[in-house]
């Protein structure tokens, strides 16, 4: 018998992983401080939580330039595009 908690994702449990991937999902790419100003954290919450997802091959980062100024901007992978489907599939069947 399959459990019904088997696609739950401990990558997403976290809140602040959760409104990353949320926020990543619908936008092409998000930067540093829009996502920090999304989610209302701070640079070193935010920072762990993108590295963790980095490091599950979730999310991607691209540093550039903007005049003298770094932007680092976030994009979300296949991988976390489809994990992230399959985890919020796994939280719709247990609500019904």
């Amino acid at each position: 018998m399959k459990s019904i908690i088997e696609n739950i994702n401990k990558a997403f449990e976290n809140r602040v992983r959760l409104g990353v991937m949320s926020a990543l999902v619908v936008n092409d790419f998000l930067d540093f401080n829009t996502l920090k100003e999304i989610l209302g954290v701070t640079d070193g919450n935010l920072a762990s939580h993108l590295k963790a997802l980095e490091k599950n091959g979730y999310v991607v980062f691209r540093k550039e330039f903007l005049g003298r100024k770094p932007n680092t901007k976030y994009a979300v992978t296949e991988t976390g595009r489809q994990a992230f489907k399959l985890h919020i599939e796994a939280i719709e069947k247990l609500i019904k």
